[in-house]
């Protein structure tokens, strides 16, 4: 499966020759999206397909240097290199590049996504982690109801286990795939199974008509979603006596395929997921943690904190178009065991305050960001950046995980800034790519 690519980088244009390169312009962000948004993955492959030991891997950070049509070429370095000394780092790690084959080669950039899952899933397994499933999903549409301004609650539900085993209804999966514990686990929807549901429909009702105006092949294809599927985020998901439950909560703004295919959304129609996978959040169980999030991933964030998993409540900087969506957190109730604990908090200015009877001292602090425009680019990134620095020069902590979910402009903005700000490492500020500003 794998082989030692290169020992340094003096004999790349040699080696190389033996693998078939990807003439495609779009290589070089792909390139540069998984090194920026996929470090853990990446480490992964070389824990699993390599023989570089734990102690080595613990001690280096990795890129993606190319792709090819066998596999893909991953170049370890020092970690925190760029903050050292050369001389102060171990040589024997430095500007090793290591190639991990795929299963089958691609013959072009489309087919690269299929072959890295494959390799994702299988290191996963090996290292004994939660991977991407594809995996097909039916949910039912119960009801649809706006929680704030602009975001739209879908509630969903699908057969419980007895049910979905008795049943002759094809598809029909176990519920215990659908998860209750996790926070930002993501469905890939499948738009264009509503969509041509409804033209299929049409076409049935009006082909019984006598008047001929049934719906012909072409106006099919005009309702068809300009994106076909979209993602969005488990937002809460319960076991009931009968089934199983869970909220989707979906952003309207504007004319867009993923929010004209919510709203338009009615009770006992079937939603189709064709794609899901968990959200990287474990290095937030430990420390002094700041969520930053925008509409889109402001589900992520709520589900997060009611199952929070640490002593030390976190800073959530939140970034809303309209000041009303603000007020998605404010029934949102953060599990925690402070009371337990012990720690003083006395210098957090808690903005939101949970019911302390029943979830103890869970107190939360957000700070909102209002920018009456579209959430993305470098601005704010800058402006993210400047209200963190603010509110720390007032209420000194000292902050060691990041998490958060922005705009892709924003968050490759935002990455440094961070980094360089709080003084912390690639692994413990993870900012990811929820939307593209297209």
């Amino acid at each position: 499966m794998t082989n030692l690519l290169l020992a340094s980088t003096k004999n790349t244009d040699n080696q190389n020759r033996q693998y078939t390169p990807l003439n495609d312009p779009e290589i070089a962000s792909v390139v540069a999206h998984i090194n920026e948004e996929h470090l853990d993955e990446l480490l992964g492959f070389l824990s699993v397909f390599t023989s570089l030991s734990t102690a080595e891997l613990d001690l280096v950070d990795a890129q993606i240097t190319d792709i090819y049509a066998e596999g893909i070429a991953i170049q370890t370095c020092p970690k925190g290199s760029e903050n050292q000394p050369t001389d102060a780092q171990d040589s024997s790690l430095h500007d090793q590049i290591f190639f991990i084959a795929f299963a089958a080669p691609i013959s072009q950039l489309d087919d690269l996504q299929a072959q890295y899952i494959l390799l994702k899933q299988r290191a996963d397994k090996k290292l004994g982690k939660k991977t991407i499933k594809l995996t097909k999903q039916v949910f039912d549409v119960q009801s649809s109801y706006r929680i704030s301004k602009n975001m739209l609650r879908l509630e969903l539900s699908m057969p419980s286990l007895d049910d979905a085993q008795s049943s002759d209804i094809k598809d029909a999966t176990s519920s215990t795939s659908v998860p209750t514990n996790e926070a930002g686990y993501a469905y890939l929807f499948d738009l264009e199974h509503n969509a041509m549901t409804s033209a299929l429909m049409t076409d049935s009702i009006d082909g019984n008509e006598a008047d001929g105006n049934a719906v012909n092949d072409s106006e099919k294809n005009n309702v068809r979603p300009t994106r076909l599927h979209c993602y969005y985020t488990l937002r809460k998901a319960w076991h009931t006596d009968d089934d199983i439950r869970a909220w989707v909560d979906v952003f309207l703004h504007g004319d867009t395929s993923g929010g004209n295919w919510a709203a338009a959304l009615k009770t006992g129609e079937t939603v189709v997921t064709k794609r899901e996978f968990p959200e990287k959040v474990e290095h937030l169980r430990g420390g002094q943690g700041v969520l930053i999030v925008d509409e889109t991933s402001m589900p992520t964030a709520a589900r997060l904190l009611e199952l929070w998993n640490n002593p030390t409540p976190p800073l959530v900087i939140c970034v809303t178009q309209d000041a009303d969506d603000q007020s998605y957190f404010d029934t949102v109730k953060m599990r925690s065991s402070l009371d337990s604990i012990g720690n003083d908090n006395s210098n957090i200015d808690n903005k939101i305050d949970c019911d302390t009877e029943t979830h103890g001292n869970d107190h939360f602090t957000v700070l909102p960001i209002v920018t009456n425009q579209a959430n993305s680019g470098s601005d704010l990134a800058t402006l993210i950046d400047s209200t963190l620095g603010d509110y720390l020069t007032d209420n000194p902590l000292q902050i060691d995980k990041v998490w958060g979910a922005l705009e892709a402009n924003t968050a490759k903005a935002l990455r440094p800034l961070l980094r360089e700000r709080l003084e912390l490492s690639r692994t413990d500020v993870v900012v990811k790519v929820y939307w593209r500003h297209d």
